[in-house]
């Protein structure tokens, strides 16, 4: 078995010996044509404007809002919100306008200071209001 084994181990380095001379003794532009990545340079590509929960990175963060967006998107809530007089939950709002819950916090905080919803509970019980 230590035969066979001392074997594989001569192939295997006289392999990695040939690759390494093959490639020491190319060019640059050859192993790039090789490649086919010559003449290619990688531009950054422009984050698509999509709906903010359409566009995730990839670590799951959402994108940065405009002011535009986050207005946007509060209008939607209060127009919502005042169809309701009892009142919305966040859970509610959430399902009703197919958002995601990192997407919430920031729109309600921005109504609730701007005067445009009130709120009556609190952490998960809080319901929402229109003025």
């Amino acid at each position: 078995m230590s035969n066979l084994r001392s074997r594989l181990a001569d192939l295997a380095s006289s392999f990695t010996d040939s690759v390494i001379d093959a490639i020491r003794g190319t060019s640059l532009e050859e192993l790039l044509s090789e490649s086919g990545a010559r003449g290619k340079t990688r531009q950054p590509e422009a984050m698509p404007r999509t709906p903010a929960r359409a566009a995730r990175t990839a670590s799951g963060r959402l994108p940065r809002r405009s002011a535009d967006d986050i207005a946007t998107e509060l209008d939607k809530i209060v127009a919502l919100v005042q169809k309701h007089k009892d009142g919305l939950r966040a859970e509610q709002i959430r399902t009703e306008l197919d958002m995601q819950a990192k997407e919430l916090p920031r729109v309600l905080k921005e109504g609730l200071n701007s005067k445009r919803l009130r709120s009556k509970g609190q952490k998960r019980a809080t319901t929402y209001f229109a003025k």
